[in-house]
């Protein structure tokens, strides 16, 4: 609709120029000379007329085109003109900044969002480019190493030449252990490395961790595989934004110079705002993705209380149902002693429990003589436990390793969050989630 006007716009200022000049010459050749100087004179201001409007859209679009370009979206067109075809292209240039603003501050909360997790981690993390250039490091690895700001891989030498050594020989997937002793204390770091690419360059991302007060090496591969699943996720989501940008551009923009608002086609301004709508949904994806993460990062402290177990596994029998094919599945309650109590957020237990059970029934399905038990008790180490059996297919061994991992799922929906979550609950109640799948799969929640 933009461009109709404005080519309208164009085809009737040219016809008059067209008859304005004619006129010119039919008073000229009838020596009509007073009527020549006034059609000169309109001719003139008619000329001026159309150079300045054209010059006033593309410097619209110009100007538009570097204030996004200098991320400055305060630049508004004013809407309350008498043309109508320039009233429609300010318009639709203040939406089209509107939602590229909206697109931009999407991403910066998200990068904020991305940067503030990996600050706050406990394990220290680094990128290096192919020339040992470290473009990130967070303040842990900085804690780690004793040493600010780590801008290169060389600075480490100064702080233990084994240590650069081992840096210069770092190669993707592999992971080695290593002493670093200073005057106040002596730390055994953990090192592995894994490769990534971003925007075409290949980087080395490295993760050093303190085995001696942190994680153990199974918790660094979780960090490094979670890592690997943000940037997966991230760039699978500005991969698209990056390609539909460029090819928008290229409808405004030929060479280094912008085209003629004549030049401009409907077809393109129509593919423009098609392509900003799939700019927007991969956003919007993306913010999806970050609010599960949020989810999984955002889980309150436990708010205990007592409560019999019985009592307790009953409500979490109910809250299952019986979600059976052709055989009901049957769900059992064991516990032992009969006044067993457990000192636990009821809420969050209950998330856990019933995460799991819907997991088995799912695992289940049609199965005939599904069955899924729930025991409570206490061990050898007197501790209380609860645990969660079902006779279903079980889990296959090369992937018990990796069902606790954030994001990992086997399913075709959900977003692979529930054990991280069930086990990042047990870590707040001071306690344990662990699973064994041999011929019938257990997980079974320990309580301190």
């Amino acid at each position: 609709m933009v461009s109709k006007h404005i080519y309208l716009q164009l085809i009737l200022r040219t016809v008059l120029l067209s008859l304005t000049a004619l006129a010119v010459g039919f008073l000229f050749f009838g020596e009509k000379y007073i009527l020549v100087g006034f059609a000169l004179c309109l001719l003139v201001v008619q000329i001026y007329s159309f150079i300045y409007y054209v010059n006033q859209t593309n410097r619209k679009i110009a100007y538009f085109f570097d204030a996004i370009k200098n991320e400055d979206f305060t630049l508004r067109f004013p809407e309350k003109l008498s043309s109508k075809s320039l009233k429609e292209l300010n318009h639709s240039l203040n939406m089209l900044n509107a939602m590229v603003q909206d697109i931009h501050l999407k991403k910066q909360a998200q990068e904020q969002f991305y940067q503030e997790i990996l600050k706050q981690a406990d394990i220290g993390i680094m990128t290096v480019n192919p020339k040992g250039h470290i473009l990130y490091a967070n303040p842990t690895i900085e804690k780690l190493l004793n040493y600010h700001p780590l801008n290169h891989v060389k600075q480490l030498k100064q702080i233990d030449e084994k240590l650069y050594a081992k840096f210069q020989d770092l190669n993707p997937f592999e992971s080695s252990i290593h002493p670093l002793t200073n005057e106040r204390e002596k730390k055994e770091l953990a090192v592995k490395a894994t490769a990534m690419n971003l925007d075409g360059e290949p980087l080395l991302l490295v993760v050093v961790q303190d085995i001696r007060k942190e994680l153990d090496e199974k918790e660094t591969d979780s960090w490094v595989k979670l890592i690997r699943v943000l940037t997966h996720e991230i760039m699978n989501t500005i991969t698209p934004i990056t390609s539909i940008s460029e090819s928008i551009l290229k409808y405004y923009k030929k060479g280094e110079n912008l085209l003629a608002i004549e030049e401009l086609q409907e077809q393109h301004l129509q593919s423009t705002v098609k392509g900003l709508e799939v700019i927007k949904g991969q956003g919007s994806d993306l913010m999806n993705f970050v609010h599960s993460y949020r989810k999984f990062l955002s889980v309150p402290e436990p708010d205990r209380e007592l409560i019999y177990a019985q009592n307790f596994l009953e409500k979490v029998k109910l809250l299952l149902g019986n979600k059976s094919g052709v055989d009901p599945i049957d769900i059992s309650i064991a516990v032992d002693p009969q006044d067993l109590e457990l000192y636990i957020d009821v809420k969050q237990i209950t998330q856990v429990l019933v995460n799991l059970g819907k997991n088995a029934q799912q695992s289940i399905g049609n199965q005939q003589n599904g069955k899924i038990d729930f025991i409570a008790g206490i061990n050898r180490k007197g501790k209380k436990f609860v645990q969660v059996r079902d006779n279903g297919p079980g889990i296959p061994e090369d992937l018990i390793e990796e069902i606790f991992v954030p994001f990992f799922t086997t399913k075709n929906t959900g977003t692979g969050i529930g054990l991280s979550l069930s086990k990042q609950i047990m870590r707040l109640h001071k306690g344990t989630i662990q699973v064994i799948s041999r011929g019938q799969t257990v997980f079974t929640l320990t309580f301190d």
